[in-house]
């Protein structure tokens, strides 16, 4: 009896960590362990999914879904599972490949396939149509994890040095504020040679009009109007 008292305890207690963090929340077991052993764990998540309280997302991967109206549970983002799997792993991520170039707005495809780069182990879910990986890389390329210039690294290579056009520089200008742009110039020695350029134009600050180039004021609207193509002058009192 105290067994399965204790087992439903920790079921109310995972519920209660999981309601905290609110709808769309995606998790694993390792994130729960201070609430029971493993094997408790495993065991409340697995009733909790057949309560239909929580999802199953993949193997080891679970989410409060969030609920749309008309459209009902919805996937939770690419991103969301990665720092999930990386959370437990306490390890880093990077955007990388054509989801990197997706979320700064450079192509409108929307990969299948996700890639994310860590230095820890590589491992890959599938959550709905689309394939999640992490995939580990060098030291090197996990020195820019988290900060702009280690998207648009990864960004710029997905697409290519011949393919980095003045509309997408365009682009990334106008999106990215322009403090947060000047940051790229700190980790320009991380970046590839071709891209120093890139990089400079793009922390470069944005043009301020000159004066002269503005022309002269425009003189004010005379009160008039206009019927017929002819003038309505006013009465003389």
């Amino acid at each position: 009896m105290s067994r399965r008292k204790s087992q439903y305890s920790v079921d109310s207690q995972i519920l209660a960590a999981v309601h905290a963090k609110g709808p769309g929340a995606v998790f694993a077991p390792a994130d729960l362990l201070e609430l029971g052993s493993r094997s408790a764990v495993d065991v409340a998540l697995h009733r909790l999914v057949d309560q239909g309280a929580i999802r199953r997302l993949s193997r080891g991967v679970y989410d409060l879904p969030r609920q749309h109206p008309t459209l009902g549970p919805l996937l939770p983002s690419p991103e969301a599972v990665a720092k999930a799997l990386a959370g437990r792993d306490r390890t880093r991520i990077q955007p990388a490949g054509a989801y990197a170039a997706n979320a700064l707005g450079l192509t409108e495809q929307v990969p299948a396939k996700v890639v994310f780069l860590t230095d820890g182990p590589t491992r890959t879910v599938h959550i709905g149509a689309t394939t999640i990986q992490l995939r580990r890389t060098t030291p090197k390329n996990m020195e820019t994890a988290g900060r702009l210039s280690g998207m648009v690294i990864q960004a710029f290579r997905e697409l290519g040095k011949d393919h980095i056009t003045p509309e997408r520089i365009a682009h990334l200008r106008r999106t990215i504020p322009g403090a947060k742009r000047r940051e790229l110039l700190a980790d320009l020695r991380l970046a590839p040679t071709w891209m120093h350029p890139l990089f400079r134009s793009l922390a470069a600050a944005d043009p301020t009009p000159r004066a002269d180039l503005l022309g002269p004021p425009h003189p004010p609207t005379a009160d008039r109007s206009h019927r017929k193509g002819k003038t309505k002058t006013r009465p003389k009192p």
